[in-house]
């Protein structure tokens, strides 16, 4: 009787090391895909609410900058008229109020040309931050990337101006550095960029 308890006690045994080995191996194989689960979440997280973010800058900025006079605009300006360079810094200001990085757009060189104009900064940040403003107006005279307000009176079509505010961000994503557990040798954009844009008619 005791040597069969004894046999029992060392199946028992075997079949906890067994078990724990198996739970051991389980776990080394489903790690690395909880990991790039939980990076892609964060991941995923961090660039929504930096787009809402910039989505707000965006509007604030097409908001102001049609309220702005128009009397300082030209179809081949050679110098950024004040009014497109208070956008600026009032959108450097949303993102900044955010604790979002500017990437250095309050201190980026004015464009010399427009319109449109773009301000470029990459100061501290891991890509270049694109920021275009663009009042309606082209070399031409009509209408440049905003959308056509058209209203027609007594037979003619009047368009009423927009400003169009644009933001290309560079997002610093992590994910590209946890993928290559699952699958070696693929990629992602380390830093993407997120788009967005808003648009508001001139009042002037």
């Amino acid at each position: 009787m005791s040597r069969l308890f004894a046999r029992g006690r060392q199946v028992s045994r075997r079949l906890m090391r067994w078990d724990s080995g198996s739970a051991l191996v389980e776990f080394a194989i489903s790690l690395p895909l909880l990991v790039v689960l939980v990076v892609g979440i964060f991941d995923f997280g961090g660039a929504f609410n930096q787009k809402q973010i910039l989505n707000n800058a965006a509007r604030e900025g097409a908001r102001f900058g049609a309220s702005q006079p128009t009397n300082d605009l030209c179809t081949a300006c050679t110098a950024t008229p004040g009014s497109v360079d208070a956008i600026r810094y009032l959108v450097d200001s949303y993102l900044l109020a955010a604790h979002v990085n500017d990437c250095g757009l309050s201190s980026a060189a004015a464009p010399t040309a427009g319109p449109p104009w773009a301000y470029t900064a990459n100061t501290g940040c891991a890509g270049t931050l694109t920021l275009t403003i663009d009042r309606g107006y082209s070399a031409s005279g009509a209408l440049n990337s905003c959308p056509a307000v058209a209203e027609v009176i007594g037979g003619v079509t009047i368009y009423a101006y927009c400003t169009k505010v644009t933001i290309a961000y560079p997002y610093q994503s992590h994910f590209n550095n946890v993928i290559q557990l699952v699958s070696p040798g693929a990629t992602f954009a380390s830093v993407p960029l997120i788009n967005t844009n808003a648009t508001a008619v001139n009042m002037d």
